[in-house]
């Protein structure tokens, strides 16, 4: 008994079944695939896409970094946030991981 090769192969002579089979089960794999990672994939970058184009100045926002603010001064790549009483930071449109609601950073200081 060997376990990497079956008795029902060794006796086959190698012959595993027709090609068309290997094409089905390569199809169904990358449309497994497809579906598990790639569509979930877009849709998040496509709501992170949308949630960055609807920044107002005045949202709250945390960035990738975890650096909490309020968004000052908005610019085509580059935004201005308000980490604390005058002073400013640039970052990023896309380095913004999420919008909070209004008054978040007044209940936490």
């Amino acid at each position: 008994m060997n376990f990497f090769i079956s008795d029902a192969m060794a006796q086959s002579g190698g012959q595993a079944g027709s090609p068309m089979t290997s094409f089905i089960f390569i199809g169904v794999f990358f449309v497994i695939m497809y579906f598990m990672l790639i569509r979930p994939q877009q849709k998040r970058m496509k709501a992170h896409n949308e949630m960055v184009s609807n920044l107002a100045v005045g949202d709250e926002i945390i960035t990738n970094g975890g650096t909490l603010g309020s968004v000052v001064k908005m610019d085509d790549n580059f935004i201005t946030v308000e980490i604390a009483a005058d002073t400013h930071i640039h970052v990023q449109r896309n380095a913004v991981s999420k919008v909070l609601p209004k008054g978040t950073i007044k209940s936490i200081k």
